[in-house]
């Protein structure tokens, strides 16, 4: 095996492939990336679960095929300060040159390294915005289940339609939910991505610059295809709840404030919430008062008040304050809206400008 490429698109490869490499060390091979030499040069890696193959344009003097670890090969490429890179093997290992340097890595049997199903049987396939879809998983990633005891808890729902996608994920402490209108040019699907992958794909994505990428699903696994970039990943087989049920539609107090007052307010009370992390909101609509309060015995308490538009009954609530600030950055809205249904019920959270965007989290008993 023999070729020259530049150090950008190498590393930009190996980068991808590092992220997706697996961390058993019972089978060194999946912490390998695997650099298959034909008539294109494929970059590949994989957790047995997720999986990436990305195409580097190369001049090919000789095809081949090699394995060697993923975290030593990127950390090769990134010293190189030369433009150009040439990687070529030498009694079964990689030898890297580049002007003033020669390294030698030595190799895995590429033999044992897994071999990626592409889906090319599946079932449904669809093309959609490659930003619309790292906007939708951001929006809610943060609020699945880190445990897959409840495997649709622990992953991000993608519901595509032809008007457009909807994102959505939850704890069942919270529920964050993104709808994208439009963006979609062809087909229709739905399907559950574990925490971990969905991720993993963000990942992937954010590093592409194709405008569409074209996604098949089958009953098992996703397959993502980008531009020089496929990656594949495991799907959940299972039913995520239909949350829309447990959603407010009415509220017995609200309250519209800037959303960066709100979240200053929490940065503060974090502070103050001690081990359980609780903070208070209380709201005096005929008062004009909307604040927060937080205390511990190790440290003290704290009460803040920001400005607010309220409306509607007095209102004494606790809240997990990391679940009540997890969404700000998902958010496109320079000001929100809290909707409260009452003590013990559900907390709505909406953008006064982003109606795209809805927030639910529960609160807790004190």
């Amino acid at each position: 095996m023999r070729l020259t490429t530049t150090k950008e698109k190498i590393l930009s490869a190996a980068v991808i492939a590092e992220r997706i490499v697996g961390k058993k060390e019972s089978l060194p091979i999946l912490s390998c990336i695997l650099l298959d030499v034909g008539g294109v040069v494929s970059v590949r890696s994989t957790n047995l679960e997720a999986g990436v193959d990305i195409g580097v344009v190369a001049e090919i003097e000789e095809r081949g095929m090699i394995a060697v670890p993923a975290l030593i090969f990127s950390q090769t490429i990134r010293s190189i300060s030369a433009d150009k890179v040439v990687l070529k093997t030498d009694s079964e290992n990689l030898i890297v040159e580049s002007r003033g340097t020669r390294t030698l890595i030595k190799s895995v049997p590429h033999e044992e390294f897994p071999k990626l199903s592409w889906g090319d049987d599946g079932k449904k396939s669809t093309s959609i915005g490659r930003l619309s879809i790292i906007k939708g998983i951001q929006s809610v990633l943060y609020s699945a289940s880190h445990s897959m005891i409840r495997p649709e808890l622990g992953s991000v729902y993608v519901s595509i339609k032809k008007d457009g996608v909807t994102f959505a994920a939850t704890d069942s402490f919270r529920l964050a939910e993104r709808v994208i209108k439009g963006g979609v040019s062809s087909g229709e699907g739905e399907f559950l991505i574990p925490l971990k992958h969905a991720a993993e794909l963000v990942y992937v994505l954010e590093r592409n610059s194709c405008e569409n990428v074209k996604i098949n699903t089958s009953d098992s696994q996703l397959v993502v295809l980008m531009e020089h970039v496929r990656f594949v990943a495991r799907v959940v087989d299972g039913i995520f709840p239909n949350y829309t049920e447990i959603i407010p539609k009415q509220f017995s107090t609200e309250a519209t404030i800037l959303k960066n007052d709100f979240a200053e307010m929490l940065r503060k009370a974090r502070v103050f919430s001690g081990n359980d992390q609780y903070v208070g909101l209380h709201v005096y609509p005929k008062k004009k008062i909307f604040s927060a309060t937080a205390q511990s015995p190790d440290v003290g308490e704290t009460s803040d008040s920001i400005d607010a538009a309220v409306s509607g009954e007095d209102i004494d609530i606790n809240f997990h304050i990391g679940y009540l600030s997890d969404f700000i950055a998902a958010i496109d809205s320079d000001s929100i809206t809290l909707g409260f249904s009452g003590p013990n019920r559900p907390l709505v959270i909406r953008g006064a400008a982003d109606p795209g965007f809805t927030y639910l989290v529960m609160p807790l008993n004190r």
